[in-house]
């Protein structure tokens, strides 16, 4: 088992990656967390290949366990589907004292987290990420919330879980384009700060020599996400620069109304139009945007910039939660492995982004 502790603030929580560690769970979550009562939050398509396993294993040490299912897909992150998650918490009668675990990708974590750090003024949760992007990513650094109709993680709060349990497995039942999704973030990774990782991506010959290096990719994503965190928890410094290709990403999935682009497909264009268009400003190392296009490609990820109204899509792109005041802030590449944070100011939005 590879275990990774992380430190924000005055809090500290343990990340677990182990194949196979879902069979276990309820052994695991009893280490954890003091609690009677478990709620577990998932979505439609995750209880289906997974539910009644972690209920079993959860009751099989003895905490008494409800169940709430959503809808799969963005749309669940929506203050609409909140009002659900709440509603049955009561119903199950959870208290301060028991514990929500989300078991799900990104979506599930952002919902349940943020469920859990605002019903009666937060209660303790736990992460169990079956996604890769959530595995890589989304599970650990306490960013918790749900999407507004004007973009996304406009609501939200900064709350950690008491554990992430991560079992490399359950990406054998993920679909492929999700998978991919997933790359689009440990891609991301090797860009901003681990040029080695970014080379070893481009280096495997197959999938399945990918799945053998997994867990170690997923620690050393989690590991630079952890210590970015440690630094900057509130994300106004260095935390910044986890947001390569998201500005422009968020704005892709946004407009076209979280339907057509996953969160990684909408990264991974962010990440290769900025980064050709900083080349192009003389920014950024030539060959960057060509290195990058490779690993995206390699990884079924687009690259080009979809048919959209520029004004709509840069207004998208204002309403970013990354905006700040008079300027927006762009993560952009030096090299592979090497970034900085830019200031761009709200007049010259439209210049930077008519690629």
């Amino acid at each position: 088992m590879l275990t990774l502790d992380v430190n924000p603030g005055n809090k500290t929580y343990t990340v677990y990656i182990e194949k196979g560690l879902i069979c276990r769970l309820g052994s695991m979550l009893k280490n954890a967390v003091k609690a009677e009562k478990v709620a577990v939050i998932t979505d439609e398509n995750v209880n289906g290949l997974y539910g009644e396993q972690v209920l079993n294993s959860l009751e099989s040490e003895g905490f008494d366990t409800y169940l709430i299912v959503v809808d799969a897909g963005e749309r669940s992150k929506s203050a609409s589907t909140l009002m659900k998650v709440y509603k049955e918490l009561l119903d199950s009668k959870i208290t301060r004292w028991d514990c929500i675990l989300t078991l799900g990708g990104g979506v599930v974590g952002d919902l349940g987290g943020f469920a859990a750090a605002t019903f009666l003024r937060g209660i303790p949760y736990v992460q169990v990420p079956t996604s890769l992007i959530a595995q890589v990513d989304s599970s650990i650094g306490g960013k918790v919330g749900i999407d507004l109709p004007e973009g996304k993680n406009l609501i939200g709060s900064f709350y950690h879980p008491k554990a992430v349990f991560i079992d490399t497995n359950l990406l054998n039942t993920l679909d492929e384009r999700f998978f991919s999704d997933g790359m689009g973030e440990v891609i991301k990774y090797g860009c901003i700060k681990n040029r080695s990782l970014f080379e070893q991506l481009l280096s495997f010959k197959t999938k399945d020599e990918l799945l053998s290096n997994m867990e170690q990719i997923i620690l050393t994503c989690l590991n630079i996400k952890k210590e970015v965190v440690e630094q900057d928890e509130r994300d106004t410094g260095c935390r910044m620069i986890l947001n390569f290709g998201h500005t422009l990403g968020h704005a892709i999935e946004k407009y076209f109304d979280y339907i057509t682009y996953t969160h990684g497909e909408g990264v991974a264009i962010g990440m290769y139009q900025i980064t050709k268009k900083s080349e192009q400003m003389g920014i950024t190392e030539p060959g960057t945007s060509q290195l990058l296009k490779e690993a995206l490609l390699k990884y079924g990820l687009p690259y080009e910039l979809p048919q959209a109204n520029i004004n709509e899509l840069i207004n998208a792109i204002g309403t970013d939660k990354k905006s700040s005041g008079k300027y927006i802030n762009i993560v952009l590449l030096k090299s592979i492995g090497e970034c900085f944070v830019e200031k761009i100011s709200q007049n010259k939005v439209f210049e930077f982004f008519s690629f």
